[in-house]
């Protein structure tokens, strides 16, 4: 992971796939689709790197809460879902599942 600071902005830019997914997870933990009630970090504790230990952040405002159970829905063929809450489109493949977006399962297009 490279973390760039210049200012008041920081960069997280991940270097292997695994830490991509883990930044996708931890934006969308952040981020709320509508932009009305994003979140934010906040540092826990004490940064000690001469101990090996992480710098830990909470994620303020997140509710921990099991997910929702989503019913496992697989496409029959490559298709197009959008949310109808915050308009995202993405292509999903042939046996994928359809994935939740904003609390709800998106919407297969036509």
């Amino acid at each position: 992971m490279i973390i760039n600071i210049e200012k008041n902005l920081v960069d997280l830019t991940a270097e292997t796939a695994d830490e991509k997914v883990k930044l996708e997870t931890l934006w969308n933990l952040i981020i709320d689709c509508a932009g009305t009630n994003n979140k934010k970090l906040v540092p826990v504790g004490e940064y000690a790197p001469h101990k090996n230990k992480p710098a830990s952040f909470l994620i303020e405002g997140l509710e921990i809460s099991p997910k929702p159970a989503y019913p496992q829905i697989r496409v029959e063929q490559d298709s197009k879902c959008y949310c109808q809450i915050c308009n995202k489109l993405i292509d999903i493949k042939k046996g994928d599942t359809i994935p939740p977006c904003c609390g709800k399962l998106m919407e297969l297009m036509d």
